[in-house]
């Protein structure tokens, strides 16, 4: 065996011992976590769907059905509107209320997440199937920095005075902009529910959120948990269903001032149409991305194979800002595949309950055949298998984590999202190729860069359109700092100060100075 491979299988048992010391802090978890809550929340009370229908949602480990939740439509959605246009009607209890009290209940809806952290990542690992080592010491802890985060912007949205001409005493006020639709997905069920309430229920908004039908159970929990935190009825709906039915409907719906969506580039594109032909409601959108990572060859080889297996491997390579094409200088190229495909061969996959396992299970046969096809055509089209490309096991959705070198622009691997762990090398030579290499993509949601020379990161980080530029990291994500895409990966930003603008209307106010009589 090389050096460069005892480094690389040093580096994964680094990893996992990591993990272990880490593990002694994550308590064993429930793999039977009780499902509590399967109605649609409206008013802050548990309602059967209007037509009476139901839909399973499935343990992607196993694939069998978990429960039958409540399957909401038109008439529903028309219904949590209602509901959330009434809380925000003018006099309101949530209208009158104070931001300080408004930001106090956000404060403590966290603090009851946090209470049932080990019970909602159980639940998350059952319905998504992402470990649940991930999903309590990542998932839930973004969750509740994100809640307090935005609890503590509620009463500091502020206005200015402006100094205009004339006798007049001018100033502007930041105002709820309404009723907000939103639509979560399932790969970070509760990460994207606090990313989408963060900023609404801080701004003062009322809230019909439409949760993704693969992953119901998790969004529910919170639901509850806010009735029980204190917040009136109808500022906070949930809603689970289909995307054609229920999503359509509160995309379209013409009493709803805000539609934000996280989910593919080719359904963003269908709710932005429905929210344009509607009442041209104000819509941001994060939608896919194909993600260059760039490694230059003075880069540590052993973070830069580790950081980019991290980039895209994580959550099962269901991250839409996953480090899918990784551009490596030729000069180090060879070296990298071959401490990447390493690497590779130690991921654990399995049983998300187990903490060894650093890999579950895809998160739904759609999915999953997707993800086979796409390695299929790279078979095809030449791309040098260096691991991986099966599936695994007899039941559920597990793929074997898979590596292909020699990609080239041009196949499908190399140019659509394949939302799966499928990991793509690329070489390339010089600067000029690559800013073209790396921007030739529809989509500019993410990119990285892996170097020790902070001249050239500089230089390329201004040549990359994407929204978020991680050097020597990948998928670092806090509160305070703003996430989006350039191009077809979205519009708007999330998190941070800049997702307030997305929930607020400015309005002017022009008062004439009365004149003394001399």
């Amino acid at each position: 065996m090389s050096s460069l491979l005892k480094v690389c299988r040093a580096t994964s048992r680094l990893g996992s011992l990591r993990r272990s010391f880490a593990a002694a802090a994550i308590p064993e978890p429930d793999r039977n976590p009780d499902v509590k809550y399967t109605g649609i929340f409206i008013n802050n009370e548990w309602h059967e769907s209007v037509s009476g229908k139901t839909f399973p949602t499935i343990n992607p480990s196993t694939g069998q059905k978990i429960c039958d939740v409540q399957e909401g439509d038109k008439a529903d959605i028309d219904k949590a509107v209602k509901a959330a246009n009434d809380a925000f009607k003018f006099g309101s209890e949530w209208r009158r209320m104070d931001a300080a009290h408004r930001g106090l209940l956000m404060y403590k809806l966290a603090d009851l997440v946090e209470q049932n952290r080990a019970y909602l990542a159980a639940l998350e690992t059952l319905d998504n199937g992402k470990p649940f080592h991930v999903a309590y010491t990542a998932d839930l802890p973004l969750v509740i920095q994100c809640l307090r985060y935005y609890a503590g912007w509620a009463d500091k949205i502020e206005g200015k005075t402006i100094p205009i001409t004339g006798d007049f005493f001018a100033y502007t006020r930041h105002e709820p902009i309404g009723v907000a639709g939103q639509i979560i997905p399932w790969n970070f069920p509760l990460l994207m529910m606090a990313w989408k309430i963060g900023p609404a229920l801080a701004a003062g908004c009322t809230v019909v959120l439409k949760t993704a039908e693969q992953t119901p159970l998790t969004a529910n929990v919170v639901a509850q948990l806010a009735a029980e935190a204190g917040f009136p009825p109808g500022v906070l709906n949930v809603v689970p269903g289909y995307g054609p039915t229920a999503g359509a409907a509160l995309a379209a719906h013409m009493d709803v001032e805000k539609l934000a969506f996280t989910g593919s580039t080719e359904v963003g594109q269908i709710v932005g149409r429905l929210a344009n032909d509607s009442n041209l409601k104000r819509v941001t959108l994060e939608l896919g991305g194909k993600s260059p990572n760039i490694v230059l060859a003075d880069a540590n080889l052993e973070d830069a194979v580790e950081t980019s297996h991290f980039g895209l491997f994580f959550n099962q390579g269901q991250c839409c800002c996953a480090g899918s094409r990784i551009f490596v200088e030729e000069s180090i190229y060879d070296k990298f595949v071959e401490a990447s495909v390493e690497r590779a061969k130690c991921r654990t996959v399995g049983d998300p309950f187990d903490r060894s396992n650093e890999q579950g299970p895809q998160i739904d046969e759609e999915q999953y055949n997707k993800i086979l096809d796409l390695i299929e055509s790279g078979k095809k089209e030449g791309a040098k298998l260096g691991v991986g490309g099966e599936k695994m096991g007899s039941s559920g959705y597990f793929i074997q984590p898979t590596v292909f070198t020699d990609v080239q622009d041009d196949m499908r691997i190399a140019k659509e999202e394949i939302f799966g762990p499928v990991m793509q090398i690329l070489k390339f030579k010089t600067m000029d190729e690559l800013f073209e290499r790396a921007n030739k993509t529809m989509y500019g949601l993410a990119a990285s860069i892996m170097s020790n020379d902070m001249d050239r990161v500089n230089y390329i980080v201004q040549g990359l359109r994407a929204g978020t530029v991680w050097v020597n990291a990948f998928d670092k994500f806090d509160a305070s700092m703003p996430f989006g895409g350039y191009k077809m990966s979205g519009n708007g930003r999330e998190l941070g100060e800049y997702a307030l603008d997305n929930y607020t209307e400015v309005k002017s106010v022009c008062i004439k100075i009365p004149q003394k009589n001399s």
